[in-house]
């Protein structure tokens, strides 16, 4: 595996020269929270896609498409509607926003100070990003190198909290294009197309698999409309998804390059399941369907082309784990030290919370096994309790600060509540708690007087184009 050092040390040897990039392009706290808000709309699709597609879209897709054939590509499908309907129907007004976090977003729609709760859910939800993503390092690590976890997890921690605490978002973005032409070339252009070959083409693959791995619903109904809850629903609201957002030059850059990021994900999924089907075809005794991806790449591919899949894998694991730490990040200095201190923190302060959030991921994602619970807890707080306050601001001017606190707090606590009786892993409590923030959220701001008329007009303004921030700052 001489060969596939090589492509894996030349692809961590660019990954760090991008991070010193950043660091000259990152002058002023927007630049390193938000990239200057100065991204076109390639630059904008490609880190949109990279983002999103990380770990579980690429081991844990070609894991889904082994187990239930190409109705596994349904994980990272309603990961692609996300994204379509978040820059369909809200991207244009989130970019006129021009502010950074999604608590910032419902001060200035509410008024007031009205997102304890969203910052404490939002600072959670990204935390356990970044550790899960974090996580996946020790997987690739082994696979190349025979390493332990532990050690797997601090090499891949490392090299991501190094290139973000460099140059911000400006060393992300850059990354994320790098890693984007990677996983495109890596997946699409190599993996799939020889995936396929090797099982005798696509009629080839339908002949040797069950009838039922062709069928596009079998993996259940239940759980597609899980998927679609938990992450179509989750990335509208995701601080990590909405920094990505605030990065873009003009509204009309962020619906059109999000548009066509969106359809990548879906080509994305598709590709997924039909390389974890062709898997099955030719490892069908695998104990783990998330071994397909490593057992696939390792026997299949020559050396050299097999170190560019790896690193494509590596490069799906690096842009997720990347994007929750800068998101994390930016929740920590803006919606809490910022309201501590009074003021903005500074690009120095940002740095510095980088570094120190970096280094709690790797030390919790080498202290915890049981990562896709804790993952899975936030994402269900995150979806019942903040979903319904925060697309309701966006979508219903008769919504009001006493409703969308009283969204919050009760969407949440039935999350909880319905966890701790149905399990963690269970799909009633997103429903639960979903139906029980939106009758709050009707209810209180039908029965409270509406939200100042200054405040309405200051969002308005906003929404009309008004500057939040001074093009310098």
């Amino acid at each position: 595996m001489v060969g596939d050092y090589v492509v894996i040390a030349l692809y961590i040897a660019g990954m760090i020269g991008i991070g010193w990039v950043g660091l000259r392009l990152a002058r002023t706290r927007s630049d390193y929270l938000v990239a200057g808000r100065r991204l076109g709309w390639f630059m904008y699709s490609g880190t949109m896609s990279a983002v999103v597609l990380g770990g579980a879209s690429t081991i844990g897709g070609v894991g889904l498409g082994y187990a239930h054939g190409i109705s596994g590509a349904w994980l990272v499908l309603t990961i692609g509607l996300g994204i379509l309907a978040l820059h369909a129907f809200f991207a244009r007004r989130l970019v006129k926003l021009r502010v950074h976090t999604v608590s910032e977003m419902l001060d200035l729609r509410y008024g007031g100070s009205s997102t304890v709760i969203a910052g404490v859910v939002m600072w959670g939800y990204t935390l356990m990003l970044t550790v899960t993503s974090t996580l996946s390092f020790a997987t690739v690590f082994h696979v190349l190198f025979g390493v332990s976890s532990a050690v797997g997890i601090a090499v891949g921690g490392s090299i991501v909290v190094l290139y973000s605490v460099l140059g911000g978002m400006w060393s992300i973005t850059l990354t994320d294009i790098a890693q984007f032409v990677i996983k495109t070339i890596g997946i699409l252009l190599v993996l799939l197309p020889m995936s396929l070959v090797a099982v005798g083409g696509p009629d080839g693959l339908a002949q040797r698999v069950p009838p039922d791995f062709l069928d596009f619903t079998s993996i259940g109904g239940a759980t597609i409309a899980t998927y679609v809850l938990t992450y179509g629903f989750g990335l509208l609201i995701g601080q990590d998804i909405w920094q990505r957002v605030f990065t873009a030059r003009s509204p009309r850059v962020a619906t059109g390059g999000g548009l066509v990021s969106g359809a990548y994900c879906l080509v994305y999924g598709f590709a997924g399941a039909l390389i974890g089907t062709a898997a099955k075809v030719l490892y069908p005794d695998l104990g783990n369907a998330d071994d397909a991806f490593a057992t696939i790449v390792s026997d299949l591919l020559p050396t050299g082309v097999r170190g560019l899949v790896l690193a494509a894998a590596l490069s799906a694991l690096m842009s997720t784990s990347s994007g929750a730490l800068i998101a994390c990040s930016t929740v920590t200095t803006t919606d809490v030290l910022g309201r501590l201190r009074g003021r903005p923190a500074d690009i120095r302060t940002n740095r510095i919370t980088t570094l120190v959030l970096g280094l709690l991921a790797i030390v919790v994602a080498m202290a915890v096994d049981d990562v896709v619970s804790a993952l899975t807890v936030a994402y269900n707080i995150l979806v019942g309790g903040l979903l319904v306050a925060i697309l309701g601001g966006l979508v219903w001017k008769r919504g009001t600060r006493a409703g969308a606190l009283a969204s919050m707090a009760v969407g949440s606590v039935v999350v909880i509540v319905s966890m701790a009786v149905h399990g963690l892993l269970a799909n009633e409590p997103i429903y639960y708690g979903l139906g029980a923030s939106l009758v709050c959220y009707a209810v209180v701001s039908l029965l409270t007087p509406r939200t100042d008329p200054v405040v309405l007009a200051r969002w308005d303004e906003r929404l009309n184009g008004a500057d939040a921030e001074p093009a310098n700052a």
